[in-house]
């Protein structure tokens, strides 16, 4: 039993590193969408999981006034972000030495956050919630509806002045905003998206010594959210809940490879397309029938659409000495275009933020994630491999339900060739995340996030046969 190595599939050392690839650094960002199991030589074929926990914690803001987007710091959060895990599959082979054909299963894009403390989580509090949102002007409900009836006549004479009126305004914003967040109490701020993807792929080689190889085939990818917004830090928005079901639709992967075996040189350029969902979504918005005087339902059940991101990533490998192989990946991801806009909160929206209204989640910048690798076979069967990564995250401020910049990270693998064809890998990254603001859709900065961490691990077997 030969039970060793060849430097042409050394690579496949590493592969366990990249199966863990990102967290919720730069949007909703979570597989990295790899597609190397495809360009495996010979049949291959992959089952791999992924196991993240990140601490992000931070400060809110002592401000809830949602009229003042000024940020001073508040209570400690707690760790906001959930824990979570996913797996992904492949398998591919060869029909003869000019195609291949391959199935990619992975978990693409999603979010797992939840507050347990702090101005996101609501009281419940009529009397606490008022004096907070007016900074203490009106110590208790019932001195903001006294506030409010003694204004009132002058507003209906028009003879309040602008200050009188700015200030019957706030009160009556307070006694909504608190009224809603009656109707949520002891409840958490929580996001959580999850997809599902499944890649097609045929592969056909070309060249004098069929060096070369394009691929490309469908995508069919699944999604789903569930949003709640509670306490005042979300101000009007506070007690907001969305679910969108979940919806199957279809896109498209293209790439172009190169190899060189004799010196396990691989390149590899892959193209995701953008793919269009048409989600049902049931929301539910306490403000619009507390504002409305109970004229307006705080319900809605319609359709609104999510475009996940186009992307680009890139792969290389090259040998450097007979049992070493050095790696790099290169990953683009346009989240500057990607915005979640629910129909109900975007039309309460209008009314204060202007016709267009307000998104539910977007970002400011595109996301850049660099990783390079060396690898090295330590015995006939054993290989271990070591990473270093960069992550340019999607902006700061960033949004209050993924409050993170980016990330360094350092990672370790080792992969055992049980037998010939079969192999047991592990490895695992720590993270330094980027400090990042958390900012609301109004543009208000809501808290703060610094010096958090997180680490991931990850577990694969694989199957080769290249004779």
């Amino acid at each position: 039993m030969r039970n060793h190595f060849h430097l042409k599939t050394l690579a496949v050392a590493i592969a366990t590193l990249s199966i863990a690839s990102v967290t919720n650094a730069a949007g909703l960002d979570r597989s990295g969408q790899d597609v190397t199991a495809f360009l495996q030589d010979g049949t291959y074929a992959e089952a791999a999981y992924t196991y993240i926990d990140a601490d992000v914690s931070g400060f809110d803001s002592a401000n809830n006034n949602p009229n003042d987007n000024s940020y001073a710091k508040g209570a400690a959060t707690g760790d906001i972000a959930e824990a979570y895990d996913f797996f992904r599959y492949g398998v591919k082979t060869d029909i003869n030495d000019t195609f291949s054909i391959g199935v990619l299963y992975d978990e693409p894009f999603g979010a797992a956050a939840e507050y347990t403390d702090s101005n996101f989580v609501s009281q419940g509090d009529l009397d606490a919630s008022v004096a907070g949102i007016t900074n203490g002007a009106a110590p208790s409900l019932a001195a903001a509806q006294a506030g409010i009836a003694a204004l009132a006549p002058g507003e209906a004479a028009g003879a309040l002045t602008d200050e009188q009126q700015a200030q019957l305004d706030g009160l009556r914003g307070a006694v909504g905003i608190a009224q809603a967040e009656a109707s949520t109490a002891g409840e958490n701020t929580n996001v959580e998206v999850r997809s599902q993807s499944l890649t097609g792929l045929l592969g056909m080689r070309f060249g004098a010594n069929k060096n070369f190889q394009i691929y490309g085939g469908p995508v069919a990818q699944r999604i789903q959210a569930e949003v709640k917004l509670r306490g005042l830090a979300y101000g009007p928005a506070a007690g907001y809940t969305s679910t969108s079901n979940p919806e199957m639709d279809y896109g498209y992967i293209a790439g172009l490879s190169f190899s060189k075996p004799e010196i396990a040189l691989k390149a590899a350029l892959t193209y995701r397309s953008e793919i269009d969902h048409e989600l049902q979504i049931s929301e539910n918005y306490p403000i619009r029938a507390i504002a409305s005087g109970g004229a307006l339902s705080a319900d809605q059940n319609a359709k609104y659409e999510v475009t996940t991101p186009e992307s680009v990533n890139f792969d290389f490998q090259t040998g450097i000495n007979a049992t070493t192989l050095a790696t790099a990946k290169v990953r683009w991801v346009p989240w500057s275009d990607f915005s979640i806009t629910p129909p109900l909160y975007n039309d309460v929206s209008k009314g204060t933020y202007g016709p267009d209204g307000l998104n539910l989640l977007d970002y400011d910048d595109d996301q850049w994630q660099v990783e390079l690798g060396l690898a090295k076979r330590l015995a006939p069967a054993l290989a271990v491999s070591g990473t270093v990564g960069w992550d340019s995250g999607a902006g700061d401020p960033t949004t209050s339900l993924g409050p993170i910049e980016g990330y360094y990270s350092a990672g370790l693998g080792a992969k055992y060739n049980v037998t010939d064809e079969w192999a047991i890998s592990a490895g695992g990254k720590y993270l330094w995340f980027g400090d990042a603001e958390g900012r609301l859709p109004t543009g208000k900065i809501a808290a703060d996030f610094q010096d958090n961490e997180g680490y991931i691990v990850g577990l694969k077997l694989s199957y080769q046969d290249i004779n």
